[in-house]
């Protein structure tokens, strides 16, 4: 009843968003993160914890999509190889229209990101990581690409990390610091305390993403209300760990959130997992809601377009048999939405 109660009241306070929102995608199976190109081309990672026969796809219709790049590439057998993509989470766009995804490997027991040319379908860049730097057990779901200077940075929330990958060298490091580990705070979702495995969920970083221009890198833990900012160049010009802890700067708060984007004015946009929605930090550090719908039973992630709308992906994750430690309690179909900014 109390459940029914908050959802009435939630939707009753924020019927004027439940028109702005947009369907793009009803899906049967979860969707992880997704990208938009220039185009306004759709693409989605399916979500490792959720049960797709493909990896990686273009949304081609509100009830219909294809294999990215294609058919080949998808573990359709549950017979991985080295030649198809394993457990994507993690996607973005860049301006060049490379579709960047980080593979977590959670079958082959290794971390690669791929790189697609959105126009040939080709592959255009392939690296798997090391042990040393992406260790069996690691789940490096998130990424910020910076094709301008050819690095991308990554978030590893088992092994609390960022990982600073150089693509034109093709060399890798670890930076591990306070700011990257969880807090200690509960995510309560309709008042119940959410569990991953057995225990109160407790995930450090996780939203990660960049300024338009490249030199700012932003962080923060899912299980986190702080939002972290550290120069980029500090990792291409190879500071030292202490360096670059140094310089870190807590430039706002967040809510607990999956996912972030930030756009050329210097706003942050984070799911709300707590209050089915979206959050947006300002630039001039006001942290305020953009949005709240019942239908946003859990944000993955969010994506800008370019053309003043914002993408959110939905999949109901806490109700996945990892949080629930038993059966699958979500409801398809799951979405992909859209709303103008």
């Amino acid at each position: 009843m109390k459940k029914v109660l908050f959802l009435f009241a939630l939707f009753t306070v924020t019927s004027t968003f439940a028109q702005e929102l947009e369907t793009v995608a009803e899906l049967s199976f979860r969707p992880g993160n997704v990208a938009v190109s220039k185009e306004g081309q759709v693409f989605t990672t399916v979500h490792p914890l959720g049960s797709g026969k493909m990896q990686l796809l273009e949304i081609t219709g509100k009830n219909s999509y294809e294999a990215f790049p294609n058919e080949a590439y998808q573990n359709t057998d549950g017979t991985i190889t080295d030649d198809e993509i394993d457990t994507p989470l993690g996607i973005r766009i860049d301006d060049n229209s490379v579709l960047w995804i980080v593979d977590m490997g959670q079958n082959l027991g290794k971390t690669r990101v791929w790189g697609f040319d959105i126009d040939s379908k080709k592959e255009v860049f392939k690296y798997e990581f090391p042990e040393t730097v992406a260790p069996k057990g690691s789940f490096v779901q998130d990424l910020a690409i910076d094709e301008v200077n050819g690095w991308i940075y990554l978030a590893d929330i088992a092994n609390p990390g960022i990982l600073a990958l150089n693509t034109k060298t093709k060399t890798v490091r670890r930076f591990e610091d306070r700011s990257v580990q969880t807090e200690n705070i509960d995510m309560v979702i309709d008042g119940k305390v959410i569990e991953f495995g057995g225990a109160p969920a407790r995930v450090a970083i996780n939203p990660i993403t960049l300024s338009k221009d490249n030199e700012t890198l932003y962080y923060g833990a899912m299980n986190g209300t702080t939002w972290y900012a550290v120069p980029a160049k500090l990792f291409r010009e190879g500071a030292s760990d202490y360096t670059i802890s140094k310089a870190i700067k807590v430039i706002g708060p967040k809510p607990i959130s999956d996912g972030v984007a930030t756009d050329a004015s210097g706003n942050h946009y984070f799911t709300n997992l707590q209050h089915y929605g979206v959050d947006v930090l300002t630039a001039s550090g006001e942290l305020k809601p953009l949005v709240r719908n019942p239908k946003i039973d859990w944000a993955d992630n969010v994506a800008l377009d370019g053309n003043g709308f914002i993408y959110i992906t939905v999949n109901q994750l806490h109700k996945s048999p990892a949080f629930t430690g038993g059966e699958d309690l979500g409801t398809p179909p799951y979405y992909i939405l859209k709303m103008k900014l």
